[in-house]
């Protein structure tokens, strides 16, 4: 999201982002005098490389790179047909700023390792997605300071591509539909990059991180890579940490370095616990966050994944389930309203944590678990699955506070907004003129996203600003409210 880039660090020798120190941000001429020129590598020995370092996507899915590469290759000589690269700069969740820092500052460094695809793959087409403007700017003279528009005597063609700053713009399949001048929306229909994504081409997509870490390993070689990090995940990994922090923190650490180590280095503890993988991650309870350290496998030991590598402590004077449904009714907002799942369902859930956290008791709890089965693995892309992972997993870490709220008052502390959401302060929400309310109901049915009705047929509200993508139905909702009790404040 947009805003000031978080302060970077790094524990041990920096490698992606190496040079920090020097400049805000390198251009060509700083950036090969950090890491130098860049090796050219056939298909064969990239693909054996980043299979070496075992390379996976740094956007969360974390699926191995060579696999990802080799089925490109594959289709694109099955077929007969050229190949297209692109790299997914488009972070649309408040908690990470991994991409933005890369693009803004190290571009690049990204763009070596895209180019090692594009010499490999012998691609005519390089896309590059971004959501900011001062990012697309920073790529945009990147690619000016190269001269692209060909590539080793044939012609590349290489574009940046703007997608709105939204949840779901990050997600594959929505960058593909905007690079071919569709709407950055998921299609609705899941398909495979590689055998059918721009154009219709064989397509490369890979995360920000994941291309750079390539540009760094084509130049170490796999032995030297290897160096940092435990030997079954070589390397570095970029970890964007907030929530209860004094400042949100980019910082790049070897893997197997202690979870709680990080968050100290940020001036943190594991407090109540640990957001890790950002909103379509889970919560760690403190003693696992303490257990844990910085690798796919440890976390996957305690129930937790690194997903896009989003780290936020939550301090014990919040309540964590009101930080939970915060985001949660954030994240049925993003929502691009094109399945009941996501449209429908995800309201549902966020209103079911409301009800729990309202007294609604062991009925509400249920209601939870219900809404969250019914709209898991149904819709046309990962949303609902992970929002719902992220808000079952408030559910479980935090047991006594989910007890207070359900058998008692509540847990006695504030929600005081740990956890990022964007124009936080600036934008509108909201709300009902009780005095004028009749109860008809238009405005769940006409905004589904932000308003419910409660067991007693009136509007129920989600607490977070009305997200510029639903405004006009928000307009709408209010000019049909036949009471005139809906207002934006």
């Amino acid at each position: 999201m947009s805003g000031p880039l978080p302060v970077v660090r790094s524990i041990g020798l920096p490698r992606l982002t190496a040079g920090f120190e020097l400049a805000e941000r390198l251009d060509r001429v700083a950036h090969l005098s950090v890491h130098g020129p860049l090796p050219s590598l056939s298909e064969s020995l990239l693909t054996a490389l980043a299979g070496q370092i075992d390379l996976r996507g740094r956007g969360g899915a974390a699926f191995p790179f060579a696999r990802k590469l080799r089925a490109v290759a594959d289709a694109a000589r099955r077929r007969g047909d050229r190949t297209c690269v692109v790299v997914n700069g488009c972070e649309g969740e408040p908690a990470c700023r991994k991409d933005a820092v890369l693009l803004a500052r190290a571009p690049h460094l990204v763009l070596d390792g895209a180019l090692l695809a594009v010499d490999a793959l012998d691609a005519r087409q390089l896309v590059i997605g971004v959501t900011q403007e001062s990012v697309e700017r920073s790529v945009r003279e990147a690619l000016a300071e190269r001269g692209l528009g060909e590539r080793r005597g044939r012609p590349l063609r290489a574009r940046v591509v703007r997608l709105p700053e939204r949840f779901v713009s990050g997600e594959a399949s929505a960058l593909i539909r905007a690079a071919d001048g569709g709407p950055p929306l998921p299609p609705g229909r899941r398909t495979h990059a590689s055998d059918a994504g721009v154009g219709g081409l064989p397509t490369l997509l890979s995360n920000t991180e994941t291309f750079a870490q390539l540009a760094v390993a084509a130049r170490l070689g796999a032995g030297r890579f290897a160096a940092t990090g435990i030997a079954a995940e070589p390397g570095t990994v970029l970890l964007t940490v907030s929530g209860s922090v004094p400042a949100p923190a980019l910082v790049e650490t070897p893997t197997g370095v202690p979870l709680s180590y990080v968050l100290q280095l940020c001036g943190a503890g594991v407090g109540q616990g640990v957001l890790v993988g950002g909103y379509h991650g889970g919560w760690m309870d403190p003693v696992a966050a303490s257990l844990a350290a910085v690798s796919r496998e440890s976390m996957t030991a305690h129930s937790a994944t690194l997903g896009a590598g989003a780290m936020l402590p939550l301090a014990p004077g919040t309540c964590p389930l009101g930080e939970t449904l915060r985001v949660a009714q954030w994240l049925a907002a993003e929502s691009s309203g094109q399945c009941g799942p996501c449209r429908l369902g995800l309201p549902a859930l966020a209103g079911a944590l409301s009800d729990v956290l309202g007294g609604g008791g062991q009925g509400a709890l249920e209601a939870v678990r219900r809404s969250a089965h019914a709209v898991r693995g149904r819709g046309a892309c990962r949303h609902p699955d992970g929002a719902s992972r992220f808000l079952l997993s408030g559910v479980s870490a935090f047991t006594d506070d989910l007890a207070a709220h359900v058998l008692g008052g509540g847990c006695g502390r504030p929600t005081t907004g740990e956890l990022p959401l964007p124009d936080e302060e600036r934008g509108a929400r909201l709300a009902v003129d009780w005095t004028l309310c009749q109860g008809h109901g238009l405005c769940a049915g006409l905004l589904p996203e932000l308003v419910r009705l409660d067991g007693d047929g009136y509007p129920s509200l989600a607490g977070t600003p009305v997200p510029g993508h639903l405004r006009a139905a928000a307009v709408r909702a209010l000019r049909r409210c036949p009471a005139l009790a809906l207002r934006l404040e």
